[in-house]
Formats: structure tokens, sequence, C-alpha cells
């Protein structure tokens, strides 16, 4: 039997991003919502609006900002390569020389340099990407990255917001044991989403997994601290 090919492997950036933004910025705000809550009121009723409420809206927001701020990059990207057209057609010596100039940074000199360069200078598609991508440092964004974007921290807000709700829904009425079981369930996939970034990038895996659930547990004593204090004081 012959041998499978090999392939590369590489993680795509920009869903990773998107999904650890989303993901991790659902559960904290309805984990920080849920203990707050749970500290100032035993009306589970209160805490389920409350919670839906702020997965609702968060979800949408995200999902928001994530396409606009995709499709402004698109809409920048757009801008510079019109512009590096521009001055393709009326200063291509220009342009030549900016290609120039990046190779000796790499080290190149002499006859290759010079090779190199009028290589490059010689086909417009290269030099437009070459410029896009080592002068201006640039990656073009497809039509469709503005709307999977939305879609990816849409549905990532959503389950990050799901996370912490579970113990409520199983404990019901013991709202002590409720706040428990979710703090331990949050930490447990916070730590699940800081490894699964560094495997998939670099760093240390168990000190990217305790660090990005000590942060959102940070946020869920926040929440819970503030509820304590509020529901403590009087009306």
């Amino acid at each position: 039997m012959g041998e499978k090919p090999l392939t590369e492997q590489h993680a795509r950036s920009s869903f990773l991003s998107n999904f650890i933004l989303g993901s991790q910025d659902g559960l904290v705000n309805v984990l920080g919502i849920l203990l707050g809550l749970t500290a100032a009121t035993s009306d589970l009723r209160l805490i389920f609006v409350a919670a839906f409420a702020a997965l609702g809206a968060e979800s949408i927001s995200m999902g928001a900002v994530a396409y606009t701020s995709t499709l402004a990059r698109r809409k920048q990207y757009q801008k510079e390569v019109n512009r590096e057209e521009t001055e393709m057609r009326e200063v291509p010596q220009v342009e030549k020389k900016e290609v120039r100039d990046v190779f000796q940074k790499w080290g190149y000199k002499g006859q290759e340099l010079e090779r190199l360069t009028d290589l490059i200078a010689s086909k417009p598609k290269a030099l437009l990407e070459f410029m896009m991508s080592n002068e201006l440092q640039l990656q073009p964004v497809d039509a469709s990255e503005p709307r999977r974007s939305f879609l990816v921290v849409l549905s990532s807000t959503i389950f990050g917001s799901i996370i912490p709700l579970i113990p409520y829904f199983l404990e019901g009425k013991e709202l002590l044991l409720a706040a428990i079981g979710s703090v331990m369930i949050s930490g447990v996939v916070l730590f699940a989403i800081g490894y699964y970034e560094a495997r998939t990038t670099v760093g240390s895996l168990w000190k990217s997994g305790i660090q990005m659930a000590m942060i959102g547990l940070a946020a869920g004593l926040a929440g819970f601290l503030i509820g304590h204090f509020i529901g403590a004081s009087p009306v």
C-alpha cells in the first residue's frame, strides 16, 4: 500500500480569533450577570430573564462588531489597492525602488538584487501583491469574510453564553449550587479555549489555559461582588 501524501495543515487565524472573541466574551458576560444576580436576589425567573436578555443583546452586538470591523478592513485593503495601482501607472520607478528596498532589507545584493527586482516589477499582478504584503503589510479580505466573521462570532457568543447557564437549568431553585457549578464549568471551558488557542498557535498549553480561565473567573467574581454589595444595600 502506498503512503498517503503529506498535506500542510494551517489554522485559520481569523476563525480562531473570532471564535475566541465570541465564546470568551459571551461566557464571561453571562457568568458575571448570573453570579451578580445570584448574590443579589433569589428570584430564578429574574436571573433567567437578565441572562437571556444579555445573551441575545451580546450575541447580536458582537456579531455586528465583527461584521463591521471586517468590512472596514476589506474597504481599507481595496482603497490601498487602488492607490498602489495608480502609483504603478504614474510613478513606476518609485514602486520599483520600493521593491528593491524590501529585497535589500532581506539581504539581497548586486546582480541577484537587480534580477529579483526586475522580475517582480515586470509582472503587474506580482508587483501589486508584493507591495500590498511587504510594503503595506496588508492581507486581502475576501468578500465573504465579513459575513463569515458575523456568523462565527454570533454563534460562538451564543455557545459561550449558554455554558454558565447549564447548572442553573439543572439545579433549579438551588441557586448556591447552581452558582458553584456555573463557576466550575465556566472555568473548565475557559481553560479549554486557552488550551486550544495555544495548541493552534504558540505558547505554553497549560499557561494559556490557566490564564484564560483566571481572566474569565475574575470577571465573574467582579459580578458577584457587585451583586452582593448592591443587593445588601438598603433601597
